[in-house]
């Protein structure tokens, strides 16, 4: 019940600063091009809260279903509208006014994912080096000569401080199905291989992992169990471990390293542990009950909200100062962006499966894990769902922002507005898509969910 609960504060928490930074594109170029605004809802459905405010008396609202929201403004279409506010009616804008207020939402999509991805740069992203373990016989990995202990520091001349930076490095090659050039570090000793991702699909991604795909094993490192982190409310917390406690045993049974630690609070979902552990050179036992986890396979695992005291040596880290940062925001988001449209192109077309797009309940789960591993992980999960609204509201379908645009754009060859008839079926076939969008996606969660 804790864990659901606090997925759910994790979505609501992600899907309302995405959507009110949405909705506040249209409203703020809506009062610009001196649009009356009627209602600014964060949510759709029974208003949970609303006050009125400005000049204007605008209407601002929270709705119970965090799964979007809309900006109300004054409109002919709408209703009647007093001879002195035609002037600020929406249909009374010019074509230029009425497109870049509708553009702005997805706009302001893309300028939040930047500034997470700017300070997510800027705070750094640690993880484990790339050091190569083992190499299946036979794998992509072992016919581009990779060998168990070198180190992939550049794919295609980009500097890889982690495995998170080779395979972000290695998506946009697999989308386009070719060859990738990596730059690995034996001893002393660099050479360039060269991968051929052409065996490598979308769907290899969601199914195996890349990693798995390629034939690689990373290294693993023998990595003393020594508390670092600890969440507050969590099993660990309310047992009153502390960061630099070392687990000396489980139920009797030897603690070597923290990989076995995680492993034994895995197999134990909601039963009593005791262990004992050194503090301060001194000895005390402790009891903890791990809460229960579902993983995206729907097995059900240990989780006591703890991570390990970091190791700096089999650690990298990709950090930038302030000005190299915002321009790899800049970049990251461009990247992000091309590549959500290419899959969504493969998908469409058929060369990729339409079991990788993801709904609210995965949206859920990956809020929730990103917020866990501290504030850059949060700021990069923001920065993608952003993006993914951001080219998703682009999209040429009635009802969506793109969807306006497209007649707006009608609109301009034609030198006259789309006639309503045809705005009503447009909404008609746009609602149709939507729902089934949403099935789809619902569908893809508990999939995933129930394994």
């Amino acid at each position: 019940m804790i864990d659901f609960l606090y997925y759910l504060f994790a979505l609501i928490f992600t899907l309302g600063i995405l959507v009110t930074f949405h909705e506040f594109g249209h409203f703020w170029v809506a009062r610009k091009c001196d649009v009356k605004i009627l209602t600014f809802s964060v949510g759709f459905g029974k208003p949970l809260w609303s006050r009125h405010f400005g000049q204007d008396k605008s209407e601002f609202v929270i709705a119970a279903l965090p799964l979007g929201g809309y900006v109300r403004m004054l409109d002919e279409r709408e209703g009647n509208v007093s001879e002195s506010e035609l002037d600020r009616a929406f249909n009374r804008k010019s074509l230029a006014q009425r497109s870049a207020i509708v553009m702005a939402g997805p706009v302001f999509n893309f300028i939040f994912a930047i500034v997470a991805f700017w300070l997510m740069f800027m705070i750094g992203l640690t993880g484990l080096r790339p050091i190569v373990g083992d190499v299946q016989n036979g794998s992509i990995a072992h016919q581009a000569g990779l060998e168990e202990g070198v180190e992939i520091i550049a794919v295609d001349s980009r500097e890889t401080n982690t495995w998170a930076m080779v395979v972000d490095a290695f998506i946009n090659r697999i989308v386009d199905g070719s060859k990738v050039d990596i730059t690995i570090r034996d001893g002393s000793v660099v050479k360039i291989l060269t991968v051929n991702l052409k065996e490598v699909s979308i769907d290899d991604l969601a199914e195996q992992g890349l990693l798995n795909k390629l034939g690689i094993t990373p290294k693993r490192f023998k990595v003393p169990a020594i508390v670092g982190d600890v969440h507050s409310g969590l099993p660990a917390d309310m047992a009153g471990l502390i960061a630099g406690d070392l687990i000396i045993s489980a139920n009797g049974e030897p603690i070597d390293d923290w990989m076995q630690w995680v492993k034994y609070v895995q197999a134990h979902p909601d039963l009593k542990i005791t262990i004992e552990i050194e503090r301060q050179h001194k000895y005390l036992n402790l009891e903890l009950t791990p809460d229960k986890k579902v993983k995206d396979d729907g097995h059900v695992i240990g989780f006591i909200g703890a991570a390990n005291q970091p190791v700096e040596m089999i650690l990298g880290k990709e950090s930038y100062t302030f000005v190299p940062a915002f321009f790899r925001a800049v970049e990251k988001t461009w990247d992000m962006s091309w590549l959500t449209l290419r899959m969504l192109g493969k998908m469409i077309t058929g060369q990729a499966s339409v079991k990788n797009l993801s709904g609210p309940i995965s949206i859920a789960q990956y809020a929730g894990d990103s917020a866990q591993g501290g504030v850059a992980a949060f700021l990069w999960f923001l920065g993608i769902v952003s993006v993914s609204l951001g080219v998703l509201n682009l999209l040429p379908i009635p009802l969506l922002d793109g969807g306006h645009l497209l007649y707006y754009i009608v609109e301009f060859f034609k030198g006259s507005v789309v006639s309503e008839s045809t705005q009503i079926i447009g909404q008609q076939v746009g609602f149709t898509l939507l729902l089934g969008l949403m099935v789809l996606v619902f569908y893809n969660d508990i999939v995933r969910l129930m394994g």
